[in-house]
């Protein structure tokens, strides 16, 4: 997807998702296949500042749009985020396996949570509402999973 085209996507999604005014979003398109992330966040809270990378050279989603949403989603959420990471350090000792279930969880639930809204905004006031599965490509099938739980009897 051409820059322009992608720098459209940020202006109408800071403004629906009602960040323009509180964050100034900018975008770069990551060129470098040695870049193995689709979309990024840099935040800056103290300048209010955000940095929004994609990978325009092979992003692993096929909706860059999608991934556009997410990232900003990240950014709505990063209040919670915080929250919950400080809450973690707070209550557990770092390297114990207490706080790496703990952070571990945490982490799975925001990306599952972020990933849940992104396909609702994007489903309702999306351009492109086809939901990428790119990254279900990469997965394992379930018949090589089903045979390697078949040699555990």
């Amino acid at each position: 997807m051409e820059k322009r085209k992608l720098e459209a996507l940020r202006i109408k999604w800071t403004e629906k998702l009602r960040i323009k005014n509180n964050f100034d979003v900018r975008l770069e398109c990551i060129d470098d296949n040695a870049w193995h992330k689709t979309g990024d966040l840099k935040i800056d809270t103290d300048d209010k500042k955000v940095l929004l990378q994609l990978n325009t050279a092979n992003p692993k989603h096929e909706n860059l749009e999608e991934v556009i949403v997410h990232e900003l989603m990240h950014l709505k959420l990063w209040p919670l985020d915080q929250l919950m990471e400080t809450m973690i350090d707070a209550h557990y000792e770092k390297g114990t396996k207490a706080y790496d279930f703990a952070y571990a969880q945490f982490m799975t639930t925001l990306e599952q949570t972020t990933a849940e809204l992104t396909k609702m905004f994007l489903l309702e006031f999306g351009e492109n509402r086809n939901l990428s599965y790119g990254r279900c490509k990469a997965q394992t099938g379930f018949n090589a999973l089903y045979d390697k739980l078949k040699s555990l009897e």
